[in-house]
This record gives C-alpha cells, structure tokens and sequence, in this order.
C-alpha cells in the first residue's frame, strides 16, 4: 500500500495552477459532470444539506455521477453531527452514572467524529476555506480542456 499523501485529482491540481508543476495524469478517469441521484435512505436532514449543496457543486463543475457516495457520506456525516449536537444542547455534555460517576454522553464522541468525517468529505469537494482557496475556477466561456497545462 503506497504511503504519503493521497495524490489530488489532476482536474483540482489544474485548478489550483499545479503549483508543483508536476505532470498531470492525461490518462485519468473523466466521469460524466452531472449531478447522482440522492439516495433515497439518507436521514432527513441530509437530504436538505443535499438539497443546498449538490447544485452549487454541480454549478461549479465539482460533482460527477460517480460522487453518490461521497456526497452521501458528507450528508449524513452532516446530519449525524447535527443530531448529536441537538442532543448534547439538549441534555448537556455529562451526566452521572448510576453509581454517581460523572461522565461524557456518547453523543460528545458522536458529534466530534461525524464533524471530522464531514470536514474530510468536504475537503475532497473544495467546500472548506483552506481546499477552495486553491482552486481556482474558470469563467464561463473559457473552458480549456482539463489536461492543458496552465
């Protein structure tokens, strides 16, 4: 299993000016830019994030039908922390056992793993500060293929 860093798509490294000047992967995958179905399982809040995201990804050239998978994991990622953090509001971040240990509630845990997977899938999609302040998108009306060099 290789080791180091995951290497970025070529179609990002074009849009952030490959600043390593690297040769770009010609012979790279091109799936279809259009926007997957939304499956119909994700709990209800991910489909409204859904809903608010998956235009704006596919407006700007971001989203590809073989996404499904990836923009459902940051959907319920999304969802999951939102329930969780609804619940610690709630309830509050400790409780005492039984035995009167005072204790974390599991949906501290919940909450701060399901907004790392949501800041990870949204890093793979530009939607954070730091990943879209390296991408730099085109005008419309200047489309270059994806290969050329900047």
């Amino acid at each position: 299993m290789p080791v180091g860093r995951k290497p970025k798509p070529s179609h990002l490294r074009l849009l952030e000016g490959n600043p390593g000047k690297r040769p770009l992967n010609r012979n790279e995958p091109k799936p279809r830019p259009t926007r997957p179905t939304k499956p119909g399982w994700l709990l209800p809040e991910a489909k409204r994030e859904w809903a608010r995201i998956a235009p704006e990804l596919e407006s700007l050239g971001l989203l590809t039908i073989v996404d499904r998978a990836a923009l459902a994991g940051y959907c319920q990622a999304y969802a999951r922390a939102m329930q969780a953090e609804q619940r610690v509001q709630k309830k509050g971040l400790i409780f005492t056992t039984n035995t009167g240990y005072v204790q974390q509630r599991p949906e501290v845990a919940i909450a701060q793993k399901s907004w790392q997977l949501v800041r990870a899938f949204a890093a793979e999609f530009g939607l954070t500060p730091s990943s879209r302040s390296r991408i730099e998108v085109k005008e419309p009306g200047e489309e270059s293929p994806w290969w050329e060099e900047p």
